[in-house]
This record gives C-alpha cells, structure tokens and sequence, in this order.
C-alpha cells in the first residue's frame, strides 16, 4: 500500500512539473519532460523484438497488466478497443501496446490469443523476469504477486494506469483507470495533431 502511495505521488508530482502553459491542455495527467519511461525493449506476441522506436509516426498507449487479471485488465483493453472505434480512421494511427507483468504464466501463445481478442492491431509484449522488473522500473510501474489459493492462481497487484506517447515518441501523458473514453479519445486526438 506504501509503494502504491509512493508510485501515485512521484506521478502527480511529475505531472505538476511537468506542465507547460504554451502546451496543449490535456484531460489526462500531462507528465511531458518526464526523465522516465524513455524507451523499452521487448518482445511481441509474434516473436519480433520490439523498441519504442518501431511505432514512431504513431500515437502509442502502453499498458502493464497480466493475461489472467480479473477486472482492470480486460476493462482498460474494451476501453481501449472502443475509443479506437470511436476516433474512426483516426484509430490506425494510434498504436496500443499491452506489457505483461507476468512472465511466468502469460507466453508469447497466451498473448496472442488475448491481446487481439480485444483488436487485432493491438500487441501484446513480454520479455524475462529480469526484462520485465527493469522495464517496470524503468516506468515506474509497481507490481507484486499475491498468494492465492495454490502456486498457480496467484494474482498480481499494479498499477492500474497507462502511459501515452506522442508521435515522436516521447512520453506525453499518464491515463489513470477509471477515467470515461471520451476525454482519452480526445487526448489521443491532440497528440495526433502534435
């Protein structure tokens, strides 16, 4: 509970910060100059290597979670899949990107199967323990695995958030969970004008 109060006052702080008043107003969290989450190197659902760089000319959402998540997960990825459909042609050129935290149980199978479920164009993207725990880190993403009744049916608690980046590629915004799609759909929309 500590780390997660810890985690959400290093973002908002980032967030004061970071706002510019010449810069476009946005609805979520605006984290631009953040010296955090410059760049990941991972491994996609299909088995080609991945590095922020290979999306640029795209607005790119990433999201951490895990494939066996009983409720934020799937609700970020219906919400994400339904604010693409909302922006219409403008939805192709937004990229989303979702990161497991669990390397263990979630194989490159496993997210091929979950991730396009929600939209074909979305990826699923994974790397080892010691990948996921830098990239984590690197993006200030808390995660931890919670007991559950036997050694498989653990859960695992994270940040519940997702970060946008505009596209040049640089870190942009912090989307809390919870928020409704139109004010997303219309950050996503600025970005693209950007």
């Amino acid at each position: 509970m500590i780390l997660r109060l810890v985690a959400f006052l290093a973002l908002t702080l980032a967030a004061l910060v970071a706002c510019s008043p010449s810069g476009p107003k946005f609805n979520n969290a605006d984290i631009t100059g953040a010296d955090y989450g410059k760049d990941f190197s991972l491994t996609d659902h299909t088995g080609k290597p991945r590095t922020l760089a290979d999306f640029r000319g795209r607005v790119v959402l990433l999201f951490f979670g895990y494939t066996r998540c009983p409720d934020v997960c799937p609700t970020t990825m219906g919400e994400l899949k339904l604010a693409l459909k909302q922006m219409g042609d403008d939805g192709k050129r937004v990229q989303i990107l979702f990161v497991t935290l669990d390397p263990g149980r979630d194989t490159a199978a496993l997210l091929a199967e979950y991730v396009p479920s929600f939209d074909p164009s979305f990826l699923g993207l994974y790397g080892d323990v010691q990948t996921t725990a830098k990239t984590a880190q690197d993006f200030k993403v808390f995660f931890q695995k919670v007991a559950g009744a036997t050694p498989e049916s653990y859960t695992m608690d994270h940040t519940a958030g997702s970060y946008v980046f505009d596209p040049q590629g640089r870190l942009r915004l912090f989307v809390r969970h919870g928020g409704s799609i139109d004010p997303l759909v219309a950050d996503l929309r600025t970005l693209l004008k950007d």
